[in-house]
């Protein structure tokens, strides 16, 4: 799945675990559903500040995890 989005076969084990570090924690604060079904929103986000240059896993996690919330509490003031 994330080869074909295009990215360096390298950078798929740590999209693999910023992503299960990321939606593990979102899963237990009730912000994703808990299913086996990849967050489209999430993964874009990892996949996003990767490219910027992140490359320590759990900080992209952190990252994506503050940026997933900031976009959700954006879209419930909406």
């Amino acid at each position: 799945m994330l080869v074909e989005r295009g990215l360096q076969a390298m950078n798929v084990e740590l999209v693999s675990e910023a992503y299960a570090i990321a939606a593990n924690y979102l899963r237990r604060s009730g912000a994703i559903p808990d299913t086996l079904v990849t967050d489209e929103r999430l993964l874009g986000i990892i996949i996003k500040l990767l490219h910027n240059g992140e490359i320590n896993k759990i900080r992209l996690a952190n990252k994506a995890i503050a940026r997933f919330q900031a976009q959700a509490e954006a879209r419930a003031v909406a």
